[in-house]
């Protein structure tokens, strides 16, 4: 399962996602992160069987965690398969199929928002 995690630095300066990992002996993943020297904002992957246990952990720590139930949408009586989000996505979320349909796999999905701003047609949405 996905969970967006958000931090401060006001609150320490502790490697959140790293503390959790030793303290949970949950594996990890980290999908996507922006972090400077005040704040940061990281993707992460875990086990579904282990999410609540990473998620409160990482709220106890001082993080804003917000679990992802879904990744990117497509609106599909907008949406006119014209492959424009295929060629931009760094993780091949999009394919098309044999009828030259778009396709997704979420799983892949690491919320970049890249597809979004190409598509023309504003067929795609991230969850709020």
């Amino acid at each position: 399962m996905k969970l967006l995690v958000n931090f401060s630095r006001k609150k320490g300066r502790k490697p959140i996602i790293a503390q959790v990992v030793r303290d949970t002996g949950v594996l990890i993943s980290v999908e996507r992160a922006v972090i400077d020297s005040s704040e940061g904002e990281a993707l992460i992957d875990v086990p579904d069987d282990q999410c609540r246990l990473v998620s409160d952990t990482m709220i106890s720590l001082g993080a804003n965690v917000r679990i992802l139930e879904r990744g990117i949408s497509v609106n599909v009586s907008e949406c006119v398969d014209c492959g424009a989000c295929i060629s931009i996505c760094p993780r091949e979320v999009f394919s098309m199929d044999s009828d030259w349909k778009l396709q997704l796999d979420e799983d892949k999905c690491v919320l970049c928002g890249k597809c979004i701003e190409a598509c023309p047609h504003n067929a795609l949405t991230l969850p709020l």
